[in-house]
């Protein structure tokens, strides 16, 4: 058995050990300073434990919307530091305005103060080792590709860009024709003869197969896998690992028979699933559309001064089966925007107007499709609605494109939350990926991890 792999932590079990250590960090910290300093406000016992359920359940539900288990953020110092301000001031706020479920206002204002300086002093504390040591190359994990020179770069940048902690130390080109040893990543160029003691040298944690010609995986390289397998490596195939560390569907490597790799998810079929997300998407729409009409005085002075126009506009836009219906938007372009043709939007794009920039980045634009959502023609949560013209020119070049319109389009996505504006066809593949992926594994679960990145997007001023 293979005793020699260094320790890694899987994505998942990063996000958990980051949830669970915030709570216990601040827990302790609020304890020690209770000792110390007497401090009143929040005492920890068998009488009042709920207080520590409560204060947990805000750290992890605002600590998700302030991106603090993002394994990317969580990596970077000053990413992290300003996760860590944001997360402690509206935990902090959140919890002193529910006295139902939490102490009761204190009298004195440097109980504030302290209850504020302990759970950042905690977070800080602990996020700061983290970096130091589980986020070090120590805990990195080591993988090998076989796979063909031409793919080497680009399987790569996919998988080391997907997750800050994986290395690939080397590869095995299974490509018969084309023997060149040079790349420019210097990654090592491996021997089949030497696989098992590369992988021995240098405690690899996995073997990832991601040839696509099933003849370079030769007799030799064949019976070297089963005697690392046997040896308790890991070996798996490369969609599998890109769709686990990407939450992307890799469909540029698989084959035109897709659908043996894309079961649908069963939530696509659940009706009482269905039925439950149809009621949330009926309320949220309302509570949109309120909100909508108490600002709606600011946007009309607004496009008043700033866009000297029509307030909204319709388009037509590819919905659930193919079937087209019209969107509705508040107008963000100058007139006559697209006199010359339909053309892919971009960022910092010259046609927005300066009010629509507002617009956009608020996603304040987006509030009449909440009309379009209670008519049926959208949901809350789903693949962005593309134009017909679009459609058509992206499907003749990519396929299973269309393969999106199964399900509502949705105002929010995992699209959106994880990419940036399309601009480009390899804008709209890398989309397609994420779109594919929720289509998957569409569930509750899913559902509210969108909403908390689009919480994100809403409160840091990031929309498009």
């Amino acid at each position: 058995m293979n005793k020699h792999k260094g320790i890694h932590f899987e994505v998942s079990e990063r996000k958990i050990l980051l949830r669970i250590f915030d709570v216990v960090s601040v827990l302790l910290s609020l304890y020690l300073v209770g000792v110390i300093f007497r401090f009143n406000y929040f005492n920890i016992s068998e009488t009042n434990f709920y207080w520590t359920i409560v204060l947990g359940i805000y750290l992890n539900f605002i600590g998700s919307v302030f991106e603090m288990y993002n394994l990317q953020v969580a990596s970077n110092q000053f990413q992290i530091i300003k996760s860590i301000i944001l997360t402690t001031s509206i935990t902090v706020l959140v919890y002193l305005l529910t006295p139902l479920y939490t102490p009761v206002l204190p009298s004195n204002r440097i109980q504030i103060f302290i209850f504020f300086i302990a759970i950042f002093l905690a977070l800080f504390t602990w996020r700061m080792t983290y970096l130091r040591f589980f986020a070090s190359n120590r805990f990195s994990k080591k993988v090998i590709l076989i796979c063909d020179k031409e793919q080497l770069i680009e399987l790569v940048q996919g998988l080391e860009s997907a997750d800050p902690h994986y290395r690939v130390l080397g590869f095995v080109n299974s490509d018969s024709a084309n023997t060149k040893t040079s790349n420019n990543l210097k990654i090592k160029n491996i021997d089949i003869n030497n696989l098992k003691d590369f992988v021995n040298k240098n405690a690899v944690s996995e073997i990832v197969i991601a040839s696509q010609k099933t003849d370079g995986i030769t007799v030799n390289l064949y019976n070297q896998l089963i005697h690392l397998l046997e040896n308790g490596y890991i070996i798996r195939e490369y969609t599998q690992v890109y769709e686990n560390l990407t939450q992307r569907i890799p469909v540029q490597y698989v084959s035109r028979d897709f659908y043996r790799y894309f079961p649908f998810s069963r939530s696509n079929q659940n009706h009482f699933y269905l039925i439950m997300v149809r009621f949330f998407e009926i309320v949220i729409s309302l509570i949109g559309l309120l909100i909508g009409v108490m600002i709606l005085p600011l946007i009309l002075i607004g496009n008043l001064v700033g866009n000297r126009g029509k307030l909204l506009y319709t388009q037509e836009r590819v919905g659930k089966n193919g079937m087209v219906f019209n969107i509705v938007k508040f107008r963000t372009m100058v007139k006559n925007a697209e006199k010359g043709g339909a053309v892919f939007a971009t960022m910092n794009d010259s046609r927005v107007t300066p009010f629509g920039k507002i617009l956009r980045k608020s996603r304040i634009d987006e509030f009449p499709q909440f009309i379009n959502i209670l008519k049926g023609d959208m949901a809350v949560i789903g693949p962005r609605p593309e134009r017909p013209v679009f459609v058509d020119e992206i499907a003749e070049v990519m396929p299973f494109y269309e393969t999106r319109h199964v399900i509502k389009p949705g105002l929010t996505g995992w699209a959106q939350v994880n990419y940036s504006y399309g601009e480009t066809i390899d804008d709209s593949l890398i989309k397609l990926q994420y779109d594919l992926y929720y289509i998957k594994h569409r569930s509750l679960f899913l559902d509210v991890n969108i909403i908390f990145k689009t919480l994100s997007t809403v409160l840091l001023y990031r929309g498009q």
